[in-house]
């Protein structure tokens, strides 16, 4: 079934409850290893571990301080004695905040994976099952030479690979935390700190920082969700192109359950390829996105404002985006009916001018100078186009041609077979095999 939004896990990972759950468990990390260095006494620590958060009290204290780390430092501290006044020892907000939004992006990567290997999976699945049905391949829209429509789902399914690589080696820059007080200084707070709190939460420590983790990494975050997107929409754009009702060779799900049902209010024949245009849409938005991410780098000294409260909109927004993008992208895949007798009718609708080239590299190879191939072949594909005629047979009866190669010769040609002969050695550079991919 095709969801209407994001997953539920995605969507829990960029709720309040979730950042706030986050900062909790940097505070507390923090906390700990100012026990460890002897600065908090263990009985107060055991009681910090045990803190808990009451978003009535956080909406209370905001209302008064308008600060959301203090308000949620106070309203933490309301479940604490005093022992309390332990709690954002030497930090600062950025140091608790960008930790936690650390934490989020690394759980969106692996949730992000999961999405992928399901879509990567679909299309490996039906690219073996088309893998020597013949389609024409279109350059400018129109016909060029037949391929296998297999290979269009391993052509996909190659690029989401490297979109898969490109999303793991981003996780691991994004999966930072920092906890080196109001400038990046450590003044306020020593790096065996931060070090302790990063190994606890599975972070590594930023190598430098100033009062924020710096922004190109967030950047490069939502760039990949971009990419991402843009993949999607190269392949939303395909489907949309071959559902035309002149080409009609593949149609996303329609009429299934939990499907499109109904293409148009005036027209009840419609059946519109209105998923891919909806992801379609939605990279648009992403790639916007992507354009903010970048012009949050560059900030004022050590940090300025500017780019929070972009990021409150852009980073859950392109993680959810992406996230339901892949979801509807695998339905698609999953459940796209493909129309073999359609490709071949296509194939067919140019009498046999795909097989032009061959038909010029067979006379160069008999001795034909190249530019009189070139211009016997065109000429009768040129009448083939006008008159309507079969190409194949025009060619046999071409002075230039019957000279040099024999009707035999000729029929051995027009075999759409003979285009799909290295597809097993493709999908064997590709990957694509029965085995599932994990």
């Amino acid at each position: 079934m095709i969801p209407r939004y994001s997953r539920p896990e995605m969507s829990a990972i960029w709720s309040d409850d979730n950042n706030f759950d986050l900062w909790l468990k940097v505070e507390i990390a923090a906390a700990q290893a100012w026990t460890d260095q002897g600065v908090i006494p263990e009985d107060d620590m055991v009681k910090i571990r045990a803190a808990s958060f009451d978003r009535s009290a956080y909406d209370r204290w905001f209302d008064e301080t308008k600060h959301d780390l203090v308000s949620f430092t106070r309203a933490v501290g309301e479940s604490l004695g005093p022992e309390g006044r332990w709690l954002h020892h030497g930090l600062t907000s950025n140091d608790v905040k960008d930790t936690a939004l650390s934490m989020q992006m690394a759980q969106s990567c692996d949730l992000l994976d999961r999405g992928l290997v399901e879509l990567l999976n679909a299309l490996r699945i039906r690219a073996i099952e088309f893998k020597n049905t013949p389609c024409i391949g279109r350059s400018h829209g129109i016909h060029a030479e037949p391929m296998s429509f297999g290979m269009k789902l391993a052509l996909w399914f190659a690029e989401m690979k490297r979109n898969r690589t490109r999303l793991a080696a981003v996780r691991t820059r994004v999966a930072v935390g920092m906890i080196s007080g109001p400038v990046g200084t450590f003044a306020s707070v020593p790096p065996v700190i931060e070090e302790s709190v990063c190994r606890q939460l599975g972070l590594s420590p930023a190598e430098v920082s100033n009062q924020i983790i710096q922004r190109d990494r967030h950047a490069e975050y939502v760039q990949v969700m971009a990419l991402i997107a843009a993949t999607l929409e190269k392949m939303a754009t395909e489907t949309r192109g071959l559902q035309r009702t002149e080409i009609r060779e593949v149609e996303e799900p329609f009429g299934t359950p939990g499907y499109v049902t109904k293409g148009s209010s005036s027209m009840p024949h419609k059946r519109n390829p209105e998923l891919a245009e909806r992801i379609c849409g939605l990279a648009r938005l992403i790639r916007g996105h992507s354009v903010t991410a970048l012009e949050n780098v560059a900030l004022w000294h050590e940090r300025d404002i500017s780019h929070s409260s972009a990021e409150r909109m852009i980073l859950p927004d392109a993680t959810l985006g992406t996230d339901y993008m892949l979801s509807l992208m695998t339905g698609i895949i999953a459940g796209m009916t493909v129309h073999v007798d359609r490709m071949m009718v296509n194939l067919e609708s140019t009498r046999g001018l795909v097989f032009s080239p061959r038909v010029m590299l067979l006379l160069i190879e008999k001795g034909v100078e190249r530019t009189e191939a070139y211009d016997a072949v065109q000429r009768n594909s040129m009448r083939s186009w006008d008159e309507e005629l079969d190409f194949r047979d025009l060619i046999k009866t071409d002075p230039t041609v019957s000279a040099k190669v024999s009707a035999r010769d000729l029929d051995d040609l027009f075999d759409y077979n003979f285009y799909l002969q290295y597809v097993d050695h493709i999908y064997q550079r590709v990957g694509i095999s029965e085995t599932a991919v994990g």
